[in-house]
């Protein structure tokens, strides 16, 4: 199980409202490789110089209020959905990943393969040191590695499966593959290896609740789960291109509230619902989109009936209007998908676009055909909360004349990822390394696998090539896509549709790089009056 795969819900308060005046999602998937131009205005206000404003020079206070604000601040346990952006004040990682989704330096500052390509060897950038004074080293890697590979409570244990050892030497670290993969410097970012101080690490439960890493921020005071406060940390590699002197990190209230705490300079910066947009346009707010790579499906268990009959499967595929989840929730900036990419990133495969269009008469032919009259299945989908995804389900399925009752199970995981569950949903944020978003939901193994240990005829195959060809080779974009067409031909997920993050901040807060789903403050100012 990874903790950091957290079912991704648009909340109670999207009512059914179609809003078709917004830019759909397609336009954010595309801006994964032409990015996305927000109107991100710089002046000065007055209500932004309340919000912690700076002068021209740069400083200032970020406050930033959350609706993922950490449970866990060692970096081997908290992992999860967005939480690994808040983490990202604190630590860096080997590589960060830029505006077009690809790999690039951070601690790190070159690596290589060998010519066979089953040893990578990372070479730190000489003379940092953590924020307890620990050198960073290869020494620091290797621990890091290890830990989020041993320790009992790692969410990212089953993410570092290619790496079988880690051998430090001075400033290099030389990983030691247990197959031959070029996804590792995709792969170890923000998301998959914060890399925290071994001294501090040495006592997970201290680290946990106060935090030891070498990014661009260091924490002052911390109280659990609902504020943290931070200030510049000088001794980052990149500090000559951080302008934010504090950052006050608070956990956000009801969703109501977050726009009125926006406009009057309590906050100057949060991530919204998309309900909540309008409200934050309409205060004089910057409301923007930051790419992601966020979808969410129907998780089906093959191994248990009726999803043991392939028909009644495809009914299920056929009978999803997709439109619908993108009308009612995600008020007109979402979009349909049937796969975990969105359109115009390089793992998207045009060819899988539009495999099983909505067609309820289609469903409840093959309905008829695997010998089911309506109203004869009937089925639990469980779900961890409230979600109005579920209803839409329900709605769905019933118009082909299967009877869906909706059960709240607090303790989901439990069943979920034991695979237990026949029928759920689930959502995700998807990964840096598109492999590892394609072993996560069709590997035999992958934690989003309701159907554990089934995958798709062809897939192991596939995701092997990817592994095997380098992240620059001419044909990587071709046998990626080969990957994720052989990946969709899974029976256990039904993708439904995609929604976008959405941030509100204040005018004085400049825009920010628009790496997909990562929130970077290089270059980011906060101007005053």
């Amino acid at each position: 199980m990874s903790a950091r795969l957290t079912p991704l819900s648009p909340g109670p308060d999207a009512p059914p409202v179609r809003r078709t005046s917004r830019p759909r999602l397609a336009v954010l998937a595309t801006a994964l490789v032409a990015v996305l131009t927000p109107a991100l205005g710089a002046c000065a206000t007055d209500a932004a110089s309340a919000s912690g404003g700076a002068g021209p020079g740069g400083g200032g206070t970020l406050k930033w209020t959350s609706s993922y604000f950490p449970a866990h601040w060692d970096p081997v346990v908290s992992g999860s959905g967005a939480q690994f952006r808040e983490l990202a004040l604190v630590y860096a990682s080997l590589t960060r990943t830029d505006e077009s989704g690809k790999a690039v330096p951070d601690l790190a500052e070159s690596w290589e393969y060998n010519e066979k390509g089953d040893q990578v060897t990372f070479h730190l950038r000489p003379g940092l040191k953590f924020s307890d004074g620990e050198p960073v080293d290869g020494a620091a890697v290797k621990d890091a590695v290890e830990r989020a590979k041993k320790q009992k409570n790692s969410a990212l244990f089953g993410d570092l499966t290619s790496i079988g050892s880690v051998d430090a030497n001075g400033l290099d670290a030389v990983l030691h593959l247990t197959q031959v993969d070029h996804q590792i410097p995709q792969l170890l970012g923000q998301r998959v290896l914060q890399i925290a101080s071994p001294k501090a690490a040495a006592s997970p439960e201290k680290l946990d609740q106060n935090p030891v890493g070498a990014g661009p921020f260091t924490i002052t005071q911390l109280v659990p789960g609902t504020k943290a406060v931070l200030k510049k940390n000088p001794a980052y590699w990149d500090a000559k291109n951080i302008h934010i002197d504090n950052v006050e990190l608070t956990s956000a209230p009801d969703a109501s509230t977050v726009v009125n705490g926006l406009q009057t300079g309590v906050y100057n910066f949060a991530d919204i619902k998309p309900s909540q947009a309008d409200a934050a346009e309409k205060a004089g707010l910057d409301v923007f989109v930051q790419p992601g790579f966020n979808a969410s499906n129907i998780s089906l268990n093959i191994n248990k009936a009726p999803f043991d009959n392939e028909k009644v499967v495809d009914a299920v595929r056929y009978a999803v209007n997709r439109q619908e989840f993108v009308d009612k929730l995600t008020f007109g900036y979402g979009s349909v998908t049937n796969q975990p990419f969105p359109k115009g990133y390089v793992a998207y495969d045009p060819e899988s676009e539009n495999t099983h269009p909505y067609d309820p008469v289609k469903a409840r032919q093959l309905l008829a055909e695997a010998g089911h009259k309506p109203g004869d299945i009937k089925l639990n989908l469980v779900i961890p909360a409230e979600d109005p995804q579920a209803e839409i389900v329900q709605s769905q399925l019933a118009k082909v004349g299967i009877t869906v009752t909706i059960k709240i199970d607090k303790n989901w995981s439990t069943p979920f990822f034991a695979k237990d569950l026949a029928f759920s949903l689930y959502g995700t944020t998807g990964r840096d390394s598109a492999a590892q978003t394609l072993t996560a939901h069709f590997g035999p193994n992958g934690p989003l696998n309701l159907s554990s240990p089934y995958e798709p005829a062809g897939f192991e195959a596939a995701i092997a090539k990817v592994r095997q060809t380098p992240l620059d080779a001419p044909d990587y974009p071709k046998v990626l896509q080969a990957a994720t067409r052989a990946g969709l031909e899974s029976r256990a997920l039904v993708f439904t549709y995609s929604s976008p993050n959405l941030i509100a901040k204040s005018k004085a807060i400049s825009g920010l790089p628009k790496n997909p789903a990562h929130i970077d403050w290089t270059g980011v100012t906060i101007s005053g009056n």
